[in-house]
């Protein structure tokens, strides 16, 4: 199995790759924005990015099922392997012509995610990771930071307000209150930014699957954790927490008190 790790990580990465220059065609020029049935943004560029990763993809895994933000589910739903695609996750920075917006494939295999690719492509980031072969940033091996307290530490979120909407307006200000630093460096970018090292939090009140499959893998072959909320390790818990391990305790805790 871990062969078919391997190979399946280096196929999430080639087309992670050639996605990217998809969504560089349209980044900053006068793109059209759509509203979709839950008033989300979506362009061109993430409708072409994910046929073009569909068509990809079921050309060289016919039998494999498929999930994608634009698109929703195909392929053999009962095949063990599924790939999880977010083609612009940050499509309102990509709107504003801002960098931090990515390409996010995951795959799952019998209900688990073990393979997780997000490339940056205004960035010229990518960070990879399957399954017991670690977490790899541009093609270097890749860990979380040392910082053990959460008030030495940097959080990063994709907003500062709105959760409220969501009850958790409490729990997400002590949370900035006991952190060394915030700031709202936000949607996939935030996850990088913990599985590189570069910060010790990143934090979502509210998240989709597609938003979430690729970020599991990279965070614990990193060496660090992504959970929800309550600190289980899953993609399905509808919000997200990615840390750097040492102080998800501390901040579990924070988001738990009443």
């Amino acid at each position: 199995m871990k062969t078919d790790y391997q190979e399946l990580l280096n196929v999430a990465h080639e087309l992670a790759w050639q996605a990217g220059k998809i969504t560089l065609r349209y980044f900053q020029t006068d793109i059209t924005t759509d509203r979709k049935a839950d008033a989300s943004p979506v362009t061109i560029a993430d409708r072409e990015t994910e046929s073009y990763l569909r068509a990809a993809i079921t050309a060289r895994y016919p039998d494999h099922a498929l999930l994608g933000e634009e698109e929703g589910a195909s392929g053999n739903s009962g095949a063990p392997w599924r790939w999880i695609l977010d083609p612009i996750d940050g499509t309102k920075a990509f709107i504003h012509g801002m960098p931090i917006y990515g390409v996010m494939i995951g795959v799952e295999y019998e209900g688990e995610p073990v393979v997780g690719v997000v490339h940056m492509p205004a960035l010229g980031e990518m960070v990879a990771a399957a399954r017991e072969q670690g977490c790899w940033w541009n093609g270097r091996r890749c860990r979380v930071s040392q910082v053990a307290s959460l008030d030495q530490g940097l959080l990063v979120a994709t907003s500062a307000t709105r959760y409220g909407a969501y009850g958790k307006q409490a729990a997400f200000e002590r949370l900035v209150n006991a952190a060394g630093m915030f700031r709202t460096w936000g949607d996939c970018y935030g996850y990088l930014l913990v599985a590189t090292g570069r910060a010790e939090v990143m934090i979502d009140p509210v998240m989709k699957i597609w938003d979430a499959a690729a970020l599991l893998p990279i965070l614990q072959e990193a060496g660090g954790t992504f959970t929800d909320w309550k600190g289980t390790p899953t993609i399905s818990g509808g919000e997200g927490l990615g840390t750097n391990g040492l102080v998800a305790d501390e901040v579990l805790s924070l988001l738990a008190r009443k």
